[in-house]
């Protein structure tokens, strides 16, 4: 059944906006059965090696405090399926802040304070934290995140790129990037006749009790999870997490609930982040601008404890269109924690390194910046050969031109300023793929003539129960008003979680197919519904497992003007403008959300974010929101987000591709180019600080 446009589409006020801001909304720190303890995380204070001693004598004597749980008294549980969650195992000790001892109290003040008492002895190891492009313990991995082959090569590169008259080789450079939600990871847990329940801040509730069910032996139908409101996740909610795994122990060793909430400090070495990398890129043209050769290699690092390999080149292999190519990722294992998926996992990282050497090229051959682009603009995805589904990037280039006024540009560099400020002007390209997967739900006629649609979607702060009820309504032909949503709870029709932009063309899509076969229902019903209503239920599977013929990705065009202090070296944003070609944009309103939302993550990207890793501790030194600086009102003063109309068929039948990242990917290289402009200085590592410009200005 084909969607109402009057309803998909339009700027729909988000359904929890109320309950948030008045509190109603409980997040999984906000539920304390009656009898909850506090438990406290005691992070190891050594980069590598093992733990000797606990004592545990003075944390025992705090009032309050039940227990001390720790590798010696905590009973052997199942292997994980994601080593991060093994902890309280062993004495081993892989990085910096895993967890070694969990106090549990009356109160998260005295569970504190007897963490604070408690004392830990250690042997450590020698221990290595730093990444270099001539790691001696780099390797090739087999396949980068999400399944993509470590190394692609077409053609000869070499020998391409050794005889294009125009040639750009360059290095850039990222530091780690930690996700810092609002919400800090938590999760409250508690047993009843052998049945798990835990309320816990995740992207999606099946994959923490497909985990907890593992590590504890339990059958998943007596373990129920509930993430019905979740503060933001980035991805660092985006598997399950050591809060849920610790929590169920506790509760277990005790007999009451527990309750633990991540301490802000403690997340950065917990709950993942993206990793550094450090990123070659070459590009060989001819005269005339057409990309011939195009390399980009990849350096980053996974722990010890797994192997995560950001897949920061993937994106140059959907780019632009060359007959030689070759991308390769390499990773080391260091002592650090375990790296993760991040807001455009691959996609930011990677095309910062790739639209940076674009603007480069395009200076070397003193060609507009937007003109190099479309000019490369390829018919076919370049690495597979599939046909698009659809492409916007040209519309997208175009039409932000136009909005941004960028025909009236001076393309020399540091030609403009105003009084000691320089002003220049950027533009990079942005991409991310659609991606989709099996999703389960139910649409429901009640009597009084009210919906009811079921599906253990998660929001992340998305509008994702907004956007299912605009879907529902849609389908059934009904007032968006009379569909309730139910979501965020593993007793609902199983879902994937929320993360690759994959959310509501997931959960969409059968939600879409539950209230299309209950409107078919519903027309061939003749008299009153029965009292108990007639229900629907679907699931995607056949349809998600076909797969596509075409290669279908979202694109964007991002342009940035920015003020550089030629005395302090302070970079300021003036302007960010995106335009996006994401499908069918099914709510004006969060859809302008999430694309604002990213580029203010990419600013942060190009500004201010960045943890450096301390050599001798092997830690983060950013551990709280006063050192790891995310941007602030101040920092985003004139922000647009804008789309073109896509009418895409090869997606789903919303025609709806994912808006959650794409909004971020190019933002970090527009920021940097339009910083190079100003100055004429090409810096080629973010964050890009005053301490790294002003060199250049002196």
């Amino acid at each position: 059944m084909p969607l109402d446009p009057q309803l998909t589409g339009a700027p729909v006020v988000r359904r929890e906006a109320r309950d948030k801001v008045t509190g109603a909304a409980r997040y999984a720190a906000e539920h304390t059965p009656p009898g909850t303890l506090y438990a406290w995380p005691v992070p190891a204070a050594i980069a590598a090696g093992r733990v000797t001693a606990v004592r545990a004598v003075d944390a025992l004597a705090v009032p309050g405090v039940h227990t001390v749980l720790t590798h010696d008294n905590v009973p052997r549980l199942a292997e994980p399926d994601d080593p991060i969650l093994a902890v309280l195992r062993n004495d081993r000790v892989p990085h910096h802040g895993w967890t070694v001892a969990l106090v549990v109290a009356d109160s998260p003040e005295a569970a504190r304070t007897g963490a604070g008492r408690l004392l830990v002895e250690y042997e450590s190891t020698d221990h290595d934290v730093i990444l270099t492009e001539d790691h001696p313990g780099l390797y090739t991995p087999e396949e980068a995140n999400g399944g993509f082959p470590a190394v692609r090569r077409r053609g000869d590169f070499e020998r391409s790129f050794a005889a294009a008259p125009v040639q750009v080789d360059a290095t850039y450079r990222t530091v780690p990037l930690h996700n810092h939600p609002m919400e800090p990871h938590a999760a409250t847990a508690w047993w009843e006749d052998g049945h798990l329940t835990v309320h816990d801040s995740s992207q999606g509730s099946n994959a923490v009790r497909t985990s907890l069910a593992q590590i504890f032996g339990l059958d998943p139908d007596r373990i129920t999870v509930h993430s019905e409101h979740v503060g933001g996740g980035f991805g660092s909610k985006g598997t399950t997490r050591p809060q849920a795994v610790l929590a169920a122990l506790a509760a277990r060793h005790t007999g009451h609930p527990v309750k633990l909430v991540l301490p802000r400090a403690q997340l950065a070495e917990v709950v993942g982040h993206r990793a550094p990398t450090i990123q070659r890129v070459r590009l060989g043209a001819g005269l005339d601008g057409i990309l011939h050769a195009v390399s980009q290699e990849i350096v980053t690092q996974t722990s010890t404890l797994k192997e995560f390999v950001e897949q920061a080149a993937v994106p140059a292999r959907v780019m632009y269109g060359s007959p030689d190519s070759t991308t390769v990722h390499r990773v080391a294992a260091l002592d650090v924690p375990s790296p993760s998926w991040m807001r455009a996992p691959g996609e930011a990282p990677g095309m910062y390194a790739l639209e940076s050497a674009m603007d480069e090229l395009a200076s070397a051959l003193g060609m507009d910046p937007v003109e190099l682009r479309l000019l490369n603009d390829p018919a076919a995805e370049p690495d597979s050969g599939r046909p698009f589904s659809s492409r916007g990037l040209a519309a997208c280039l175009r039409e932000g031109a136009d909005r941004f006024g960028w025909q009236a540009r001076d393309p020399r560099p540091a030609a403009r300023q105003e009084g000691r400020w320089l002003l220049g002007t950027g533009v990079a390209s942005a991409t991310y793929p659609v991606l989709v997967s099996r999703s389960a739900a139910r649409a429901h006629a009640a009597a009084d003539g009210t919906f009811r649609v079921e599906v253990n979607a998660t929001d992340i702060g998305t509008g994702a129960r907004t956007v299912l009820a605009q879907i529902a309504a849609s389908a059934l032909g009904v007032d968006v008003e009379s569909v309730e949503v139910a979501i965020g709870s593993t007793d609902l029709p199983t879902a994937p979680l929320a993360g690759g932009s994959s959310g509501t063309a997931s959960w969409g899509w059968a939600v879409h197919k539950a209230a299309s076969g209950l409107a078919d229902r519903l027309a061939g019903h003749r008299g009153p519904l029965p009292d108990e209503g007639l229900t629907t239920t679907a699931d995607t599977e056949e349809e998600t497992a076909a797969g596509s013929p075409y290669a279908r990705h979202a694109f964007g065009a991002h342009f940035a003007e920015t003020a550089v202090d030629s005395v302090t070296g302070e970079i300021r944003v003036r302007r960010l403008l995106g335009v996006y070609a994401a499908g069918k944009i099914l709510n004006a309103r969060t859809a302008r959300s999430q694309f604002v939302g990213g580029m203010v993550m990419g600013l942060g990207m190009a500004l201010t974010e960045g943890s450096a890793i301390d050599p001798a501790f092997g830690d983060f030194t950013a551990k709280d929101l006063a050192s790891y600086h995310v941007p602030v009102n101040a920092d985003a003063l004139d922000i647009q987000a804008h789309w073109i109309d896509e009418d895409d068929h090869h997606l789903n039948p919303m025609g709806s591709k994912g808006i959650g990242e794409i909004g971020i990917v190019g933002t970090a290289a527009a920021i940097g180019n339009a910083v190079r402009h100003a100055t004429g200085a090409r810096i080629r590592e973010l964050p890009l600080t005053p301490d790294r410009l002003l060199p250049y200005l002196l």
